[in-house]
């Protein structure tokens, strides 16, 4: 594995940074600086190194591997930038306010940002996963290696190193600067905690103190915290740090040269924000949902946080408030300086959620989401879309809803850990056991009993040397765990008797992690001293955790696959055991490995039919679990159709219309593919359609159905024959403009992207009839117009066609007969004068009088209204 030794400075981008919606690309602002004078956000170079500590930090996007520069003070966005090959990985980010160094989780690639030209400036490769981390103070940048105890400057311009690295034991923790810029790193295995300062940067990256050479970082302070082997916390301070010894139950302070223990009743394993803003120091115990709050004097209050579950972060103190994040809900709780409740700022994701305090405010990021929050000094808080303008478009659909949190289980004290051994060594001991079953509540400590003495282990230590025994005299140990329902029971190891007849170690060790999950740890045999070797002891390291990896009678190791965490960093120390009981001491530490396997089942597979494209089935899910290596793509099957994709979303085309697929997805990274997971869909189908009823009237008609889209969006329409198809609703279609008293078929068609489906109904339009209506008047001839069929004219004549012409007269209608009417025509215009109320119109209709003839408008008044629009032109 490369080390940080092998920076790679970079001179000018060898790719261009695309950045994206109101970005530009890094060439594109070196254009804008040369032409201009000018940066994105209208200032000179100069000027906009200085205006990025205005209330400004910058945030990551998992999933759009971008960096957004969020402005506290508009809680907008006003730069952003793309970090190539990091979709989707948890990123580390360190910042000033003129550098950015980040820390690819993933990768293990460490990259430098200039941001006043935002060019990448260098990068340079660590060991993936957790176990290193990066640290910026000002012009200060270190890399911890947690699991080496190795902690090393570099020139953040170059990310060169400088000078000789500051080395501890393996297994530290901390690594964060405090206000005065010390850089803070607690040593479990000794109980201490120390204080790093930086070395003068040389005036020119390229001139970087080498190794051996120049000026180093140094460690300047050192106290004792704890007793060895204890489980340690850091958060640093203004001026100082805080060290939470989980084991021993208490808070200490150093700070001034001061050490100022505070004992505290802790109901569970509790935890610490990095960083602290302000004289109060917020503990947090998960489990319990509660916080306790520890001032200069010591502890102050205690507060529970509402909701349920485990998955809070650390409380964070911000401007005499502290802030608690529900990492299962995406809620943030706000308390006074008093422990109220004050404000719950409801969250849009779930999942990680990042406090940190920077230039007068809170920014609360959610790296895996389109958004953060703005917290100001006066507890105003703002929403900010991370995404906004973004050009490739909005945000990914939204996180389903959490799940139900768990049902508690019952909790109850430690079983007896298993597997206690012991191996004598020269006046002394080392006991080392497998872990004790927790039993519902977080074991808090270990504790060792025997010749005489008692020591308490951190939960995570899992081994301890116990000194100042007498060598010939035989001891056995007992060892218990402690959780919040107090001590559960002893398990005791095999005898020992020290002797100063004690094997060498072994001279070195290597460790191999394998796509199986499993890690081969090898050494050379041991000098047994006259005696013979029949074990070895494997202890494994990564960050503030020394543990037993397993026992070996070869001079090999394989640590079973899930014994170590997929994704942290080890290393691995041999002691070896002669056949007299007696141990070594600790071999050298081994190289560090990244366990890792194939990766999990993908989560939340969904597939569904894409309604408008025929033979189609979209697919989405959530990630699968990387296990150690970056899921590189995705193996996508949908009905035997395979393909590969990057993203967790495709649509498969293609496919036969109403087919029922398997859909099966695989997550595949360097071990390979990982274990299916399965749904089923439907492609769309073609439509059914069901006729359920239909009516009429004399001019219209009604068909009533369902359709059965087939998974598709279905369109409707009505026809029949000699009529204008129309379109309506997929439930109920009315016709109009039809002619009264007529058999018609009616032809439902449904349409959707897979085709057509049809149905047909009959149905007879109602007859319409009229009145023949004429009214005598009241003077003369007016008296007997009406009464019958006379030479010349008169009302109620009916002709073959539609004016008024003697030799195509079909009859005489009575006034009072009812006609039935089929149609109306334009023809010569009649006036019906007082014999009908002054009704006049050049309508014709057609009505049923020896045959099919016609009569004017104006002496027939159609029932219902007598609306002549009702009739369809003949």
């Amino acid at each position: 594995m490369a080390s940080i030794d092998d920076a790679e400075r970079i001179d000018a981008p060898r790719s261009r940074s695309r950045l994206r919606g109101g970005l530009v690309t890094v060439g594109t602002v070196v254009a804008l600086l040369a032409a201009m004078g000018l940066t994105v956000l209208g200032l000179g170079a100069a000027d906009n190194a200085v205006a990025n500590y205005d209330a400004s930090s910058w945030l990551w996007s998992g999933l759009r591997s971008e960096l957004a520069r969020v402005n506290g003070v508009t809680a907008r966005v006003d730069t952003r930038t793309e970090i190539p090959g990091a979709r989707r990985h948890p990123m580390q980010v360190a910042q000033t306010d003129r550098l950015l160094i980040l820390r690819d989780l993933q990768t293990g690639q460490i990259s430098s940002l200039d941001l006043a030209t935002l060019q990448l400036t260098a990068t340079t490769p660590t060991t993936p996963g957790l176990g290193v981390s990066v640290a910026l103070h000002e012009d200060a940048a270190f890399v911890v290696d947690a699991v080496q105890g190795i902690v090393r400057q570099l020139d953040p311009r170059s990310l060169s190193p400088v000078g000789e690295p500051v080395r501890y034991p393996p297994g530290i923790t901390g690594g964060a600067f405090d206000g005065e810029g010390r850089l803070w790193i607690a040593v479990p295995s000794e109980g201490t905690v120390s204080a790093v300062t930086a070395a003068k940067l040389p005036s020119a990256p390229a001139s970087a103190a080498p190794a051996g050479g120049g000026l180093s970082p140094e460690r300047v302070e050192t106290y004792d915290v704890a007793d060895p082997s204890h489980e340690l916390q850091v958060s640093t301070l203004d001026d100082g740090v805080a060290v939470l010894d989980r084991t021993a139950g208490r808070l200490v302070r150093v700070q001034r040269g001061e050490v100022r223990p505070t004992p505290l009743t802790l109901p569970g394993r509790a935890a610490l924000p990095a960083r602290t803003s302000g004289p109060r120091v917020p503990v947090t115990v998960p489990a319990e949902r509660r916080v306790l709050v520890v001032g200069d004097v010591g502890a102050e209050r205690t507060f529970t946080v509402p909701g349920s579950g485990d998955r809070l972060s650390p409380a964070v103190a911000w401007a005499d408030r502290f802030y608690c994040a529900d990492e299962a809900t995406g809620t943030i709780y706000s308390f006074d300086a008093g422990g109220q409740l004050v404000d719950t700022i409801k969250g849009k994701a779930t999942g990680p959620l990042e406090m940190e305090v920077r230039e007068n405010h809170l920014f609360i990021n959610s790296p895996n989401s389109a958004t953060a929050r703005v917290v100001d000094d006066k507890h105003q808080v703002r929403e900010v879309d991370k995404y906004a303008n973004d050009v490739l478009g909005g945000d990914p659909p939204p996180a389903p809803p959490p799940p139900p949190p768990p049902k508690k289980p019952r909790v109850s004290k430690p079983s007896a850990p298993r597997s206690v051994t012991a191996a004598a060594g020269n006046a002394q001991a080392r006991v080392s056991w497998r872990p004790a079953a927790a039993n519902g509540a977080e074991i808090i400590k270990y504790v060792v009993e025997g010749a005489g003495q008692r020591l308490e282990v951190g939960a995570n230590q899992r081994a301890v040397e116990v000194k100042g025994l007498t060598n010939g005299e035989t001891y056995r140990f007992a060892v218990h765990a402690v959780n919040a329902k107090g001590d559960g029971p002893p398990r005791s190891s095999n005898p020992v008797t020290p002797t100063a007849a004690v094997p060498d170690p072994p001279a070195s060790v290597t460790a191999q992690e394998r796509p199986d999950g499993t890690v081969v740890v090898k050494w050379p045999a041991a000098n047994a001293q006259g005696n013979k070797i029949v074990k070895y002891a494997v202890t494994a390291t990564s960050a503030g955790t020394n543990a037993p990896a397993g026992e070996s009678t070869k001079t090999e190791l394989v640590v079973p696959a899930g014994e170590l965490e997929y994704g942290t960093q080890y290393a691995f120390t041999v002691v070896a055991v002669n056949d007299k009981g007696a141990g070594s001491a600790a071999s050298p530490v081994s190289n560090t490995v990244v366990p890792f396997a194939a990766p999990g089942r993908p989560l939340e597979l969904q597939a569904a039919t894409v309604a408008d494209q025929p033979g189609a089935v979209t697919v989405q899910w959530s990630p699968a679990e990387a296990n150690g290596r970056p899921v590189t793509k995705y193996q996508v099957d949908v009905g035997g159709k395979t393909s590969e994709v990057t993203e967790t979303r495709t649509t498969v085309t293609g496919l036969g219309n109403g087919q029922n697929v398997t859909v099966k997805v695989k997550a595949v990274n360097e071990a390979g593919p990982g274990p299916e997971a399965t749904a089923t869909a439907r492609t769309v189908a073609a439509p059914r359609v069901t006729v359920t009823g239909s009516s009429a009237t004399a001019t219209g008609a009604t068909v009533t159905f369902t359709v059965d889209a087939g998974g598709g969006r279905a369109t409707c329409s009505l026809s029949t024959s000699g009529e204008p198809t129309k379109a309506g609703p997929c439930s109920s279609i009315t016709m109009s403009g039809l002619t009264p008293g007529t058999k018609y078929t009616f032809t439902v068609t449904a349409t959707n992207a897979a085709g057509k489906g049809t149905a047909q109904r009959a149905e007879d339009t109602l007859p319409l009839y009229g009145i023949a209506t004429c009214n005598n008047g009241p003077d003369g001839d007016q008296r007997t117009y009406c009464n019958k069929d006379v030479d010349g004219r008169n009302g109620n004549e009916i002709f073959k066609v539609t004016r008024q012409d003697n030799d195509q007269q079909a009859g005489w209608a009575k006034p009072g007969t009812r006609l039935k009417a089929y149609c109306k025509k334009s023809g010569e215009n009649v006036d019906s004068w007082i014999y009908n109320d002054q009704k006049q119109s050049n309508w014709w209709v057609q009505v049923e009088y020896n045959g099919k003839n016609y009569i004017p408008w104006a002496w027939l008044n159609l029932e219902g209204g007598d609306n002549i629009n009702v009739l369809p032109t003949c």
